[in-house]
């Protein structure tokens, strides 16, 4: 008897390379998949405006790298003892306002450097929720939604649900801009599993429903694809022993089982091989020696140091400086 509804994403006709450039945005999943893609060495440029949930904001920053945009100090505002800004996530947030406007400009002109030569871009939209700024008059470009709160009161927004044509012009437009300076990039879009019951059990699935109708419609571009992120977790994993204790976000074990079908899916064959020899080196720098004192432990170092300094041969565009400095200095 068969008691759960396991599925494997279909393998893209591209797949991603060690060789190739990643720029990543969106949701706290974004950053969950980031991190173990630079774990194993990929290039990646991980949400150079902090966490960004709605994609309005989303499309909004990419927009901001495309076309080369400079955050310019009337944009930035006070709040609880803190220069912010309302396309940044908090961790851009500074006491001093100049070293808030250096923070974000530095970060922004590394990705607009980036995003220029990226083979992909990897986009997590978390809901089609926004909270509009009520002291900005709306615009064109949607700069009355806020990227981020900043724990301000609830009344100083305006909520609503957008509808999925909203959705899917806020994000061609983000396309047409990318494509316009860097015509050979690739897109990769998902739906973080992430459930946002805060704004309601109904609220949130139909929420989810307007990202997924959207960004279906943006998948007939050959270089548009989607990863199902979030039916892997809702309608495979499909229990709540695969949720964290506030039953909303991934647990560790939902996460590394999207992990492993997105590396069969979506990289190819030799980086997945790769990706095991350096996930062995990861492994060995996270073992906690007995005795780090002893023969044996630096013999085990040793062996490490040379698979390690082999890989960096064999590999060159790889940079291995941090994990055979471990190795050298542990010897010592």
């Amino acid at each position: 008897m068969q008691f759960r509804a396991e599925f494997s994403p279909k393998p893209f006709r591209v797949k991603i390379k060690h060789t190739d450039k990643l720029l990543l945005v969106g949701s706290c999943f974004t950053e969950q998949i980031g991190k173990k893609l630079a774990d194993h060495k990929f290039a990646v440029l991980e949400n150079p405006n902090g966490i960004l949930f709605n994609p309005i904001s989303i499309a909004r920053s990419v927009i901001g790298y495309a076309e080369e945009k400079e955050i310019e100090e009337e944009k930035l505002f006070y709040y609880n003892e803190l220069w912010a800004s309302r396309d940044h996530h908090t961790r851009y947030s500074h006491p001093e306002k100049e070293e808030a406007l250096k923070k974000i400009n530095l970060s922004q002109a590394y990705a607009i450097s980036f995003i220029k030569t990226a083979d992909w871009l990897l986009l997590t939209l978390g809901s089609a929720f926004v909270y509009e700024w009520k002291d900005i008059d709306y615009k064109n470009d949607y700069e009355n939604v806020a990227a981020n709160c900043h724990k301000i009161p609830t009344d100083k927004f305006n909520r609503r649900l957008l509808d999925p044509q909203e959705i899917l012009l806020s994000l061609q437009r983000m396309t047409d801009a990318v494509k316009k300076i860097n015509p050979g990039i690739k897109i990769i879009y998902t739906v973080s599993p992430v459930r946002h019951l805060r704004e309601g059990f109904i609220e949130n699935n139909r929420s989810k429903a307007a990202l997924i109708q959207a960004v279906h419609s943006l998948t007939n571009d050959s270089d548009v694809f989607y990863f199902p992120a979030y039916e892997l977790v809702i309608d495979d994993l499909r229990d709540y022993r695969f949720f964290a204790e506030d039953l909303a976000h991934p647990n560790y074990a939902a996460t590394n089982y999207v992990w492993e079908k997105f590396v069969a899916a979506v990289v190819d064959e030799q980086s997945q091989g790769l990706m095991k020899q350096i996930n062995e080196i990861n492994a060995a720098i996270n073992h906690n020696a007995f005795n780090p004192a002893s023969e044996a432990h630096k013999k085990f170092l040793l062996i490490y140091l040379e698979k390690t300094k082999m890989l960096a041969d064999n590999f060159s565009y790889l940079n291995f400086h941090k994990e055979i400095n471990f190795f050298s200095v542990g010897m010592q």
